[in-house]
């Protein structure tokens, strides 16, 4: 009998690793898949392509992965990124009377409005979910809309190139050969994981996730956290607008369609729990990774352009019941 003990611990400890890290067992998979099948996939200047192109919905995945284990969503980031972009442009034509190269501190004194403009607009939500119990589901389904309206609205539809020649860096420079975005990715991913992990406030948005009324019997400041969450989402959107507008050099009120599914998508895969209280930065840093290679993979495979929709979809399907198969042991034992 006591031999037989080490190997059942072993195979517990196995499946336990196994369980908790699956979808970074099928993204290994899914690279050496690719890497056998697709030319040019693990070659440098292709792997830090897919970092650049992860960097601005892995930016608001995180923040997006606060939000939903703290028992919200946010649905407007795509519309954000589009407004805060347009924003900016706006911003720095007007305080720069029009230059045609604006001076730093006109790009810096615009960049601080518009992060403030995304922090009222998180402020705004979660006053309307704490004063009025207005789901998060609904305001921010509202505020897309109103948000998009706003781009359109301060541009006339029409892109506003307003940037000085310096601005590009933020978008497209590099630093050692790495391009910048992917730094802002990594500097996110960090300030985030240790929110998450090392903080009370990681702890409260955990709690109040699994039982928001114990977390309030508790002494926890509920209705604080989550308005916290919703700013920080909001703004890591601000912080895609600004990288947008950058790679584009202008203000263009039709980037980021649909970047609230691809976000969301990314999160869910990452296994965080839609009804709240789990999840984790890193498995989020997963999931929107495992769909920037997929994607990447899909277009060097030589995939139809709409095919990408499809397969996205299925795979937001399977992760949820990949993420059920897991839970169901866990539940069993409870």
């Amino acid at each position: 009998m006591n031999s037989e003990r080490p190997m059942t611990r072993s195979g517990n400890t196995f499946a336990t690793f196994a369980r908790r890290n699956s979808m970074l067992i099928i993204l290994i998979a899914l690279y050496i898949l690719v890497a056998f099948t697709a030319r040019g996939f693990m070659s440098i200047d292709n792997q830090l392509n897919i970092l650049r192109t992860i960097a601005v919905p892995g930016m608001i995945a995180f923040g997006m992965t606060l939000l939903i284990i703290v028992g919200e969503i946010d649905l407007s980031v795509g519309s954000m990124v589009a407004a805060s972009a347009c924003v900016l442009a706006w911003l720095v034509s007007l305080i720069s009377g029009g230059a045609f190269e604006p001076s730093v501190w006109h790009v810096v004194a615009a960049g601080i409005l518009t992060l403030a403009f995304g922090a009222s607009i998180g402020i705004f939500n979660g006053w309307l979910r704490n004063r009025f119990m207005v789901p998060t589901f609904i305001s921010s389904l509202a505020m897309m809309a109103t948000l998009a309206g706003l781009a359109n609205l301060i541009t006339d539809g029409t892109p506003i190139e307003s940037f000085p020649s310096w601005y590009y860096f933020i978008g497209s420079g590099r630093i050692f050969h790495i391009p910048f975005p992917v730094y802002l990715l990594l500097l996110a991913f960090i300030v985030t994981h240790v929110l998450a992990n090392y903080t009370s406030f990681g702890r409260s948005v955990y709690a109040i996730g699994g039982n928001a009324e114990a977390a309030r019997l508790s002494g926890l400041h509920v209705n604080r956290t989550r308005t916290w969450c919703l700013v920080i989402t909001s703004l890591f959107a601000v912080a895609g607008g600004i990288v947008y507008s950058s790679l584009l050099n202008s203000g263009n009120p039709t980037i980021a369609k649909g970047m609230e599914l691809e976000v969301i998508s990314a999160v869910i895969i990452g296994g965080v729990s839609l009804f709240g209280g789990k999840g984790s930065i890193w498995g989020a840093f997963v999931g929107v990774l495992f769909l920037g290679v997929l994607l990447n993979a899909m277009t060097l495979w030589g995939f139809n352009p709409y095919a990408q929709q499809v397969v996205r979809g299925v795979l937001i399907l399977g992760a949820v019941f990949i993420n059920l198969i897991i839970d169901r042991p866990a539940a069993s034992h409870g």
